[in-house]
């Protein structure tokens, strides 16, 4: 007798995409000439101060990064999204690969001026911060590894140099206040903020 069983309700599919919620991040970088380029991403993951992301290898972003190996993590809160979707068929490479246009992408240099975000300096590394952005988070490049199962994904492993906050979210003086964070959440390719809280960890300290 099979001791297993389905869970009742559910069914088996093949989802076209997994992203299941998580917060997305305006990635910012340094081009060739110096300016600084801004990529959404949603695929990320930390580990104490390491942070983990997935790019694709035919953006800008990592092309910036395997030159100079450094960055900052910009994460939007929930009032950013247009923002953010406003940047989301832009690319820094020019000619645009063909993939990307075939997507509806379209070249432009300056993603500050044409998302109204703002440059804030960096204390530790040369790219510049998102000053809107509630959290940003200066990091550099430890290891790039391209899976050889899935070449059109890069796996950048990060480790954050020196941290940012907005003044309202702090909590005492090394704490970020998780009432009052609300980052913005990419869940199956919608825009979400976060509902009320339902409770915290035994390991919060706030």
């Amino acid at each position: 007798m099979n001791p297993f069983v389905q869970p009742r309700g559910t069914v088996t599919i093949q989802p076209k995409i997994l992203y299941y919620g998580t917060p997305v991040i305006l990635l910012t970088t340094l081009n060739e000439d110096m300016t600084v380029n801004i990529s959404p991403i949603s695929s990320s993951w930390a580990l104490g101060e390491h942070i983990i992301l997935g790019l694709g290898t035919g953006g800008k972003a990592l092309e910036n990064l395997q030159r100079k190996p450094e960055c900052v993590i910009n994460l939007p809160d929930a009032s950013l999204w247009e923002q953010v979707e406003g940047l989301a068929r832009l690319t820094g490479k020019n000619p645009v690969p063909a993939e990307k246009k075939e997507a509806g992408f379209i070249f432009e240099k300056d993603k500050f001026a044409y998302s109204g975000l703002t440059k804030a300096e960096s204390a530790t590394v040369q790219t510049a911060r998102i000053a809107e952005c509630p959290i940003q988070i200066e990091a550099r490049v430890n290891h790039i590894r391209i899976p050889e199962d899935a070449a059109h994904f890069a796996i950048v492993e990060t480790q954050s140099m020196q941290v940012h906050v907005h003044k309202e979210l702090v909590a005492g003086e090394h704490h970020i206040d998780p009432a009052s964070w609300n980052p913005l959440i990419y869940n199956f390719r919608h825009y979400f903020g976060l509902s009320p809280e339902l409770g915290k960890s035994y390991r919060s300290e706030t």
